[in-house]
């Protein structure tokens, strides 16, 4: 097994691992995010209707002026936070549950809630 099909499988196991302990419900919906290599992506689940409420990524149409002038990756992840949080706040949700989707709670995946908690989320 080579080193990116172990990393997958780890991050499998553990996105398994969270998702039995974490779901959403209308009130407070999960806050999932996703990372590739260039972009990142995040979404707000109502897990009781198994519907998605809206998403937001760093290909959005909405935030592309604001990333031209953005240097990195990081940043761009704390803008996709902040954009999230405006969207959330504007339909009437101010608290979520963060789901980092087996990712570690480090770097991209990071900014992006620092990003939703400077929008006026609250985890």
């Amino acid at each position: 097994m080579n080193k990116v099909d172990r990393s997958n499988k780890r991050r499998a196991r553990i996105k398994h691992q969270i998702r039995k302990k974490v779901g959403g419900t209308a009130e407070k919906p999960r806050m999932v995010v996703y990372r590739s290599l260039n972009h990142i992506y995040t979404q707000l689940i109502d897990d009781s209707s198994g519907k998605t409420i809206f998403s937001v990524s760093s290909k959005s149409k909405d935030i592309a002026e604001k990333l031209a002038g953005s240097k990195g990756r990081i940043e761009m992840s704390k803008l996709v936070g902040k954009l999230a949080a405006e969207k959330a706040i504007s339909q009437n949700i101010s608290s979520v549950i963060f789901d980092r989707n087996g990712f570690l709670y480090h770097g991209r995946v990071k900014a992006v809630a620092d990003g939703a908690r400077e929008g006026g989320l609250k985890f």
